[in-house]
């Protein structure tokens, strides 16, 4: 089992080559495959929202659920916190969008309908001329990053997001509800998203609340902190796969959440007296 990348902070890892330009509230990441890697698959914990824009070639995405078959000129919209599985060959460019950037994209539309309450699904949307010509305009500046301006870049961006959202109403109201998430029953939150790596952040706004109101919840909930019992459900979900599979440790410290061994290890033998190599052989 290969780790789980974290995205888009996996992506700027020294083994990934690719074209990138990161700011404070988004980043663009050009993703290429060769002949070499055509058809590889894979996983990503989304960190920030992601539009995904397919240029050439064909990106295959399963979320909750549902298959995603996006093909040249096509793109998709998907909120953050959450576990994508991909199958991809092509060229592709990836635009992650955080929360502040967002907020004040929607400050500065002037918007007077509300969000739906029921949440927009997620749709494969026709990529047309006006945004690959802002993809061909930025890839110059991926080359040579000495002559960007950000603030430019952010307001084509702005002009991006506002142009497909006069279009596409669907991809307006996914927009207007990226940062307003219906309230979710926080037992169905955590059982669903306890095994990805998520933060306590992640998980409030998954739930639809604040993060004082999401701790305040849970603690009536479940009466302890939300770090404990990620830890302590984490640490025996590892316990029941050295039970009853062959998986190695390291595979097993990726597939519950974590994201190094050495840690994964240490609380393990913190919370059960043995190592997980250990705790196997007994």
């Amino acid at each position: 089992m290969n780790k789980l990348l974290v995205a888009p902070r996996g992506l700027m890892l020294p083994e990934f080559e690719r074209r990138t330009l990161k700011f404070n509230n988004f980043s663009v990441f050009e993703s290429c495959t060769t002949n070499y890697d055509a058809g590889k698959k894979g996983s990503y914990f989304i960190e920030d929202h992601l539009l995904l824009v397919v240029l050439e070639g064909t990106y295959k995405i399963d979320y909750d659920g549902q298959t995603y078959s996006l093909k040249e000129n096509e793109m998709v919209l998907f909120r953050k916190a959450i576990t994508i599985e991909y199958e991809k060959s092509g060229d592709f460019m990836l635009f992650f969008l955080k929360d502040g950037f967002l907020k004040e994209f929607i400050q500065g539309l002037k918007v007077y309908e509300k969000p739906k309450d029921e949440l927009v699904p997620v749709s494969i949307i026709p990529v047309d001329k006006r945004v690959t010509g802002f993809i061909e305009s930025l890839k110059p500046l991926m080359n040579d990053k000495s002559s960007v301006d950000e603030n430019l870049i952010k307001l084509k961006m702005f002009e991006l997001l506002y142009d497909l959202g006069n279009i596409n109403k669907n991809l307006l109201n996914q927009l207007l509800q990226l940062n307003r998430q219906s309230r979710q029953n926080l037992d169905y939150v955590l059982e669903n998203n306890y095994m990805n790596p998520v933060s306590i952040e992640d998980l409030a706004y998954l739930s639809g609340r604040s993060l004082s109101g999401f701790k305040r919840d849970f603690q009536a909930q479940y009466k302890i902190p939300p770090s404990q019992w990620i830890r302590e459900r984490r640490l025996a979900r590892a316990k029941e796969l050295l039970e009853t599979t062959e998986m190695t440790v390291t595979d097993i410290c990726f597939s519950t959440g974590f994201e190094n061994v050495s840690h994964f290890s240490r609380l393990f033998k913190e919370h059960y007296g043995d190592s997980p190599s250990s705790y196997r052989k007994d």
